[in-house]
């Protein structure tokens, strides 16, 4: 994963970049009948049940929007949360709770439906040793908030996107000429170009992971879309040569099994791509 400093920047890139989408030259609905100097209170109410998300991100909102608006927390992130309860009130110019309520919103029902599904996984794979990753099926311009997303719901971070950890699938091998070619051309690369980036290398059956295993330097092999029994072949066969990683299509009903064949991560999409928004509101408290 990439710093925290960087992240911290992409943070700020996604706050800057919602409002000046959401804003643009004034909130004119608000401007309208909201005097200025105007001051109120609003709360944020849960209609839906799962992990709370982005109690965190939402401060800086507030704080990028008015840095006067006062938040006071009455449930901590990664919390279950059910119908009813209230999360946080925020309270200062009415103009600017209102200004910064949509990127709230949006930003936290995506957060949360997201930690809800990790955290459904994550309590799947209790006292197999085995952790649940991300990936980079991420929604465009928004990717920072999902992966601290999956973090607050228990999960594990993957990289985060092609700069900051090498992963050679099955489109790089076969048009570098091959797994050996692949890797060797990655790690003249990487000497070359004065890097340190780790390697995690596709596999797509027990063939190829004896060929990555000839190899020295690589961090991860990935042990695409293989059946339970090829996984602990392929397990075995890695020993503690390098980290084990399980994808392609693995869902809430194969995920255990996976893990019981003794690989160190499982990567899923879904806990990215195939969520439904956890239902919330910011609602003024009279």
């Amino acid at each position: 994963m990439i710093s925290k400093a960087q992240f911290d920047k992409e943070i700020e890139l996604i706050i800057a970049n919602a409002i000046r989408e959401d804003v643009g030259d004034g909130d004119h609905s608000s401007l309208a009948c909201i005097p200025e100097s105007a001051t109120g209170k609003a709360k944020l109410l849960v209609k839906d049940q799962g992990v709370i998300a982005g109690i965190a991100f939402a401060k800086q909102v507030f704080n990028y929007v008015d840095p006067e608006l006062k938040v006071e927390t009455l449930i901590e992130e990664g919390s279950l949360v059910k119908y009813g309860d209230i999360v946080f009130y925020v309270e200062g110019k009415s103009q600017s709770i209102l200004k910064a309520e949509r990127l709230v919103l949006n930003a936290m029902q995506r957060m949360s439906a997201i930690a809800t599904k990790t955290k459904q996984f994550v309590d799947l794979l209790e006292g197999t040793g085995t952790k649940i990753l991300d990936t980079r099926k991420t929604t465009p311009g928004i990717r920072a908030l999902e992966k601290w997303a999956v973090k607050i719901g228990g999960g594990e971070n993957h990289r985060f996107a092609l700069y900051d950890m090498i992963m050679l699938k099955d489109n790089h091998i076969d048009f570098a000429g091959g797994i050996t070619q692949a890797i060797e051309k990655t790690k003249d690369y990487l000497k070359e170009t004065n890097r340190d980036l780790k390697i995690i290398v596709e596999a797509r059956n027990l063939q190829e992971i004896e060929e990555i295993l000839k190899t020295d330097g690589v961090y991860r092999i990935l042990i695409d879309n293989f059946n339970y029994e090829d996984t602990r072949k392929a397990v075995q066969l890695i020993g503690d040569t390098c980290l084990t990683e399980s994808s392609g299509g693995i869902n809430e009903e194969t995920i255990r099994d996976y893990a019981l064949c003794g690989v160190d991560y499982i990567s899923s999409g879904a806990l990215t791509h195939s969520v439904y928004n956890m239902d919330l509101s910011l609602k003024a408290v009279e």
